[in-house]
């Protein structure tokens, strides 16, 4: 992976102190080769878990494993530092898994030039249900997700994901503000997130916590995520207490045992650092990263797979799906000048096809009131799977 530590990072972000950088045409070379919309998608990569509260009877267990789903998103950003690309106005992006065997090893996007490009196998032939689908599936966790870039100001993106066995729907709408404050960069993920369990008839919201990138200009780069992420079931009002290490492992204990051992007044230095505190249960414990992580952007074996295209792909999916975006294209490709030479390109087509853009008439979502917490949300409105992807906008 290429270094950063060649740019002057100075240079470029002191004008930018208390600004919202969302707003603001950032140089290539602090990116990773994905879109924001993927990064969105990374949180199906534990849909386990959405599985096992689907199938538990109790409801504080339940409580438990969306917990555990709602940090395990959290999880993936663990030393992350490259910035996502900012999705163009129309960007979309489908993930499709169906239930079967855990996933084939695939190949890790290419590094860029300071690294030798190793050898980039062809991915196996995917397995689907049917050949609408084929080009699209992988066999994993049974899902299928959907996001959109629905609005350019503010940036806001879209998502809906359900699983195939219709034991879950998953969806909401974020919208990142990105502020610098000299020493370091503070994303807030503004916006609500809703998990749905029709089986139970129980519905989730949360939102996410701030993630703050530390020593942007000296210094070795590190994260932190803080706030509170409060987890509400608006059918049922029941609590359990969850605490653990975000980017390792969570456990689950009675909230009167949680309070016990938190006021605790005086304990040992041994005490102190018992990570577990008696009668918790373990309920979710990150997957490890492959060990050629670090030279790939430090993304996980997921996110390595969420770029995968092949010709099939390529005649079932939508022009606007961000795995066909040039500039990401050319920086997972490992040639920089080309990325940052087609990011230009795009936004200011961008720029110059939005002030024209008329709306679609096959709309796959609508802007309203959230129907658990009346925020204002985008929800899904049907048909995306079914649509005419021929009258989408050339937004490439």
């Amino acid at each position: 992976m290429f270094s950063r530590n060649d740019i002057s990072i100075w240079s470029i972000l002191k004008k930018c102190i208390g600004m919202e950088l969302s707003k603001i045409a950032m140089p290539v070379m602090f990116n990773e080769p994905l879109s924001f919309l993927q990064r969105l998608a990374e949180y199906m990569e534990h849909t386990y878990l959405l599985q096992q509260a689907n199938a538990s009877t109790d409801s504080v267990e339940r409580m438990k494993c969306v917990a555990a789903f709602a940090v395990s998103a959290v999880a993936s950003q663990w030393e992350r530092t490259g910035k996502p690309f900012n999705p163009l106005l129309g960007e979309t992006y489908e993930l499709i898994r169906v239930q079967s065997t855990p996933p084939p090893t695939q190949s890790p996007p290419t590094p860029p030039p300071a690294s030798p490009p190793p050898p980039s196998p062809s991915p196996p032939p995917p397995t689907a249900p049917s050949p609408s689908l084929c080009s699209l599936c992988r066999d994993d966790l049974g899902f299928r997700w959907v996001s959109e870039q629905v609005s350019h100001h503010p940036p806001v993106s879209a998502f809906h994901a359900e699983g195939l066995k219709e034991d879950f729907l998953f969806h909401g709408s974020i919208y990142p503000k990105l502020k610098f404050w000299g020493k370091s960069v503070e994303a807030e993920p503004k916006g609500v997130i809703t998990l749905e369990l029709p089986k139970h008839n129980e519905a989730y919201t949360w939102t996410n916590p701030t993630c703050c990138v530390h020593n942007i200009i000296v210094g070795q780069l590190w994260i932190e995520q803080y706030g509170n992420v409060e987890v509400i079931n608006h059918n049922k009002k029941k609590l359990c207490a969850i605490y653990g290490k975000w980017t390792e492992c969570l456990y689950a204990v009675e909230p009167a045992a949680f309070e016990a051992h938190r006021k605790a007044d005086k304990k040992s230095a041994e005490e102190k650092k018992s990570k577990v505190i008696p009668g918790s249960e373990l309920i979710w414990r990150n997957s490890p990263r492959p060990d050629n992580s670090a030279q790939f952007y430090a993304f996980s074996t997921f996110a390595m797979q969420l770029n995968e295209v092949d010709k099939a792909m390529e005649e079932v999916m939508p022009s606007t799906d961000c795995r066909l975006r040039p500039d990401i294209r050319a920086m997972e490709n490992g040639d920089i000048d080309l990325s940052s030479g087609e990011k230009k390109r795009l936004e200011e087509k961008q720029r110059t096809a939005r002030k024209n853009r008329s709306k679609s008439s096959d709309d796959w979502k609508n802007q309203g009131p959230n129907p658990h917490n009346k925020a204002q949300d985008w929800l899904y409105s049907k048909g995306y799977w079914e649509r005419n992807y021929s009258q989408l906008p050339n937004i490439y």
